[in-house]
């Protein structure tokens, strides 16, 4: 899939929108991507996870072991990634805040994992979860997501494949501009929004 494949897979779920957003981060932005629309179809999510996993190394594709994915964002993508692998998928959640293996989800003890999510901005909760992962005993090799938000910026201590890079401005509270802040910000995540 070209980028532009990508996008038009994006619009079509309109799942690419334009506005002003409140960010998880606590930025605000004029896009907002709602990766769970693009997702809501089968088939167009099966299609974005066959060529992530074509976008990964061979030699990581052959190594996997699991893929695992944080709750809520990446259950989905993380499952299709699975598909696509013929490996387990499963997802850690965060019941009281803080990342874990839940509903009978276990992790064999060195399993070589591929963390995946559906948009990767900070990387903040990749890395939680990744932690969770290593306390649980299984090794993150390598990590992967439909959409680095990040400019590049992540670092997630492993390699990190994305399908597609998209790098929208974003502003801090105080550096908003006067036409975006002349509309109220919408919240459409899924995480409460850092202070």
């Amino acid at each position: 899939m070209t980028d532009d494949d990508i996008l038009n897979e994006f619009r079509a779920a309109q799942a690419l929108l334009t506005g002003h957003f409140l960010l998880s981060s606590g930025r605000h932005s004029g896009h907002y991507l709602q990766a769970a629309r693009v997702l809501m179809d089968g088939a167009r999510a099966g299609r974005l996870a066959e060529a992530l996993v074509r976008k990964l190394p061979r030699e990581v594709r052959e190594a996997i072991d699991l893929v695992v994915s944080p709750a809520m964002g990446g259950v989905i993508i993380g499952h299709e990634v699975g598909r696509a692998l013929g490996r387990r998928a499963i997802f850690v959640e965060r019941p009281t805040g803080t990342f874990e293996l839940r509903r009978g989800f276990s992790i064999d003890t060195g399993a070589k994992v591929l963390l995946v999510e559906d948009v990767v901005t900070t990387g903040l909760s990749s890395r939680e979860a990744m932690a969770t992962i290593a306390a649980e005993g299984g090794e993150v090799i390598a990590a992967a997501s439909l959409v680095d938000r990040s400019a590049g910026n992540a670092d997630l201590g492993v390699p990190y494949t994305a399908l597609i890079a998209l790098n929208f401005p974003t502003y801090a509270p105080d550096d908003v501009p006067p036409e975006l802040a002349a509309t109220p910000a919408i919240k459409p995540g899924s995480r409460a929004v850092v202070a």
